[in-house]
């Protein structure tokens, strides 16, 4: 029985420990919270936990109001009936409830509720943040019920255009929570494939961050214990899952590997997005599908770095130790070795490769991504 219980100040207020789903309610009101309405994904919406979490808020006189009309990639649609649910429903504040998609849709309402400009306008590029308005940004409270995307801990949101199929990362400082409700039981319940589907999200957040060539020593130790903990914990996490010891670290870790991607991420995100915005697919999954041909796309940029991590996490062999263990890995956790596996077809590779060198991420790829390169590594995934 797992007994992990910490309070931590960075990079926001977390609450991390079994059980802790019960100081809810006062998270709520630490930010000033009256009305708060809780965002999740249609699937949690009629979940036990999510059923605990609204008896919570309504027990404390903080009434009991839900959005779920979001999807597992949510787009603009998904906002503008949150934002508007939230308007009419005289709410102040969000609990954004759920793994990536209901943490970063709820962000995004509790965002846009206060904005007159439409939600495009605060891509992250340059200084766009600053067009925002931010008297009325309302308070978020994040409850994460994964361990993949770290939302909880991060000041983006990705919200998918459905005219044009893109993703786009949308930014503001006070996109980060007030509070993070943290509870590993809340993840009991997760099926296999989206426990090592978020948990490869994770490991992909730390492998690009510990990987980017960018200076940020702080977020490279985070990646590198954040790899560490999912190495050991993941695999207990997906055999057995009810191992809360497990569970707790891999939430630890889907925090880490966002708070260390500050760093930079690079070509597997830069992929996954536009694969994931044009066929629906998880987004953890497609990380863990065209990790290995990204490794080998990157590796005269970082051989040397990755046989130090793999020294670290008692990997022998250097780059090539590490590339077989990432794939024994997929093989252990189910995840399917290519993206035809999948059941995607290479007949849009000029697409997406236009797409992923315009992606965010690609700046930050240890390799320089260009039109071309990038449809070759596109067709090694296949």
């Amino acid at each position: 029985m797992s007994t992990i219980s910490a309070n931590w100040s960075y990079p926001n207020a977390f609450k991390l420990g079994r059980g802790r789903i019960t100081e809810l309610a006062d998270a709520c009101k630490s930010l000033g919270m009256k009305k708060p309405l809780l965002v999740t994904d249609r699937g949690l919406a009629s979940m036990a936990i999510t059923k605990t979490a609204l008896d919570i808020l309504e027990d404390a006189g903080l009434g009991r109001a839900i959005f779920a009309d979001v999807d597992p990639n949510p787009n603009e649609k998904n906002l503008d009936a949150g934002v508007k649910a939230f308007k009419d429903g005289g709410h102040d504040g969000v609990v954004a409830f759920g793994g990536g998609s209901g943490l970063d849709l709820g962000k995004c309402i509790a965002f846009m509720a206060g904005q007159t400009r439409p939600v495009w306008d605060f891509e992250d590029i340059g200084d766009w943040w600053t067009r925002a308005s931010v008297e009325g940004i309302a308070p978020i409270v994040a409850v994460p019920t994964t361990a993949g995307t770290g939302s909880e801990v991060g000041r983006a949101s990705v919200i998918t255009n459905s005219a044009t199929h893109v993703k786009k990362i949308i930014f503001h400082p006070k996109f980060l929570p007030g509070v993070v409700i943290a509870d590993p039981e809340l993840t009991v319940g997760m099926p296999k494939i989206i426990t090592a589907g978020t948990g490869m999200d994770a490991f992909a957040h730390c492998l690009e961050a510990y990987s980017s060539p960018f200076y940020h020593p702080m977020s490279a130790g985070i990646a590198m214990e954040g790899m560490r903990l999912v190495k050991e914990f993941l695999p207990r996490a997906y055999r057995e899952g009810t191992d809360l010891e497990a569970r707790t670290n891999m939430m630890s870790a889907a925090a880490m590997g966002a708070v260390a991607f500050q760093k930079g991420l690079g070509a597997i995100h830069a992929l996954s997005h536009p694969i994931g915005a044009v066929y629906n697919t998880h987004h953890g999954m497609t990380n863990a599908v065209v990790m290995p041909a990204v490794l080998s796309f990157n590796r005269k940029a970082i051989e040397d770095k990755i046989a130090r991590a793999a020294a670290y996490l008692g990997i022998s062999g250097g780059f090539d130790g590490f590339y077989d263990y990432v794939l024994k890995l997929r093989a252990e956790l189910g995840v399917p070795d290519s993206l035809s596996a999948m059941g995607i077809a290479p007949d849009r590779i000029d697409e997406l490769s236009a797409m992923a060198i315009e992606d965010p991420s690609a700046g930050g790829n240890p390799v320089p991504m260009t039109l071309e390169n990038t449809k070759a590594l596109f067709h090694d995934c296949f």
